[in-house]
This record gives C-alpha cells, sequence and structure tokens, in this order.
C-alpha cells in the first residue's frame, strides 16, 4: 500500500469518535467566510471570520471571530504567517489573540504548525498554546479544482490562562470534508469536524458541526 493512502486511511480513522472514554456530544453549526487581498507575487492579507453556532447544555457557547492575517509564501511548500484575532463568545470571556503560524505541503501531505497568544477577559494571565496539525489534500479531477481533505489537529496548552487551569493536551479537532474552486477567485469547502474538549474528572465535550467555507480573492 502507498505511504499517501496509509496516511489517509489513519487521517479517516482518528475522525471516528472513541468509545472508551464518555462524552457529552453536542451539534453544531460553523461558518467560515474569508476574504484575501495579494500585495505582491508573495505576500498577501486575508480577512477571516467564523461563525459557530453551538448548543449551549453542555458550557459550549455561540463564538464568532475575526482574523486578520499577513501571509508570506517563502518558496512553493512553505508559508508563514501571522495574525491578530478579537473572538466574542456568548456568556462572556471574550478574548483577544496573537498568531503565528507555518504550514507546509509536500505532495498531498499538508502540515500546520500554530503557537497562539491568548488574552481572555478577566483572567489571571496571558494563555498559551501550541496547535500542530496534519492533513491530506487529494484531487479528485484533473484541473486539481475539485479536492478530498482531511487533517487533524492537537491543542497543547503552554500555560493556561488562569492560575491552576488545564495544561498539556487539552483537545483535539478532526474534519473530512471536500473543497472546490470554482474560478480563480471563488472557492467554497464543506466539511464535517469534530471538536474535543478533554475533561479532567468528566466526560470529555465533544461537539459535531457541518463546517462550510467560503473565500473570495481579489
Amino acid at each position: 500500500m502507498r505511504k499517501s493512502s496509509k496516511l489517509l486511511i489513519a487521517l479517516v480513522a482518528v475522525s471516528i469518535p472513541a468509545t472508551a472514554h464518555a462524552t457529552d456530544d453536542d451539534f453544531e453549526l460553523w461558518l467560515n467566510p474569508s476574504v484575501s487581498f495579494d500585495l505582491d507575487d508573495d505576500t498577501g492579507v486575508e480577512i477571516e471570520t467564523a461563525q459557530r453556532l453551538r448548543n449551549s447544555e453542555n458550557g459550549r457557547e455561540d463564538t464568532y471571530f475575526a482574523r486578520l492575517w499577513l501571509n508570506q509564501q517563502l518558496n512553493d511548500n512553505v508559508t508563514i504567517a501571522g495574525a491578530f484575532e478579537r473572538r466574542i463568545n456568548d456568556g462572556g470571556s471574550d478574548e483577544t489573540r496573537l498568531i503565528q503560524q507555518m504550514t507546509t505541503r509536500h505532495g498531498i501531505l499538508r502540515t500546520r504548525l500554530r503557537l497562539e497568544q491568548r488574552f481572555v477577559d478577566d483572567a489571571d494571565r496571558m494563555g498559551l498554546r501550541v496547535r500542530p496539525r496534519v492533513g491530506v489534500a487529494v484531487p479528485l479531477d484533473d484541473e486539481g479544482r475539485l479536492t478530498f481533505d482531511a487533517d487533524a489537529e492537537l491543542f497543547v496548552t503552554l500555560r493556561s490562562n488562569n492560575e491552576g487551569g488545564d495544561d498539556g493536551l487539552t483537545g483535539m479537532r478532526t474534519q473530512i470534508g471536500l473543497s472546490y474552486e470554482l474560478n480563480d477567485r471563488l472557492s467554497l469547502s464543506a466539511a464535517y469536524l469534530r471538536d474535543q474538549d478533554f475533561e479532567d474528572g468528566q466526560p470529555d465535550t465533544v461537539g459535531h458541526a457541518p463546517i462550510i467555507g467560503i473565500e473570495f480573492s481579489f
């Protein structure tokens, strides 16, 4: 079996919910529209937004955010970026984030490493978190416009926002779906996303969400 096929199977497998650990499961809907502008051949600006509509019975409130990205393509395979984000959470604890990340591509393999500095309103201190992600993007047509996408991402808290808060591995996010480039300026995506928060001494909280993305480029 080819290495790429093995990787794809592994990513799909990790997206399947584990039954060995109790969970509280909720249905959610995530929307992710964005607009990007090229400053030159290698540099771009992106305005990314998200609307995450959730069932609040298990403590997961609706979330809305906007990010301003500056992206720099170092070569055909590596892009670095930085962002400023403001996040609004229903029920309070709104948040500002500074983000730095590096993305790479090697054939169908995609990786992303993201570092976040988190400033939560009324928290004790700045939080620090790293988010490694690995995935695949498999073209499904000769033009490469239709793509099968799958990835898995870990949330590792290096410094919690509150004294005595959880640190270490605190969550995992997996998704599987399709993306399609209608033309050079408009791309659409649709995926199933599973978002799991690891909880100590109680059932993990798991969100199951269709996520719909729309990206405009100018």
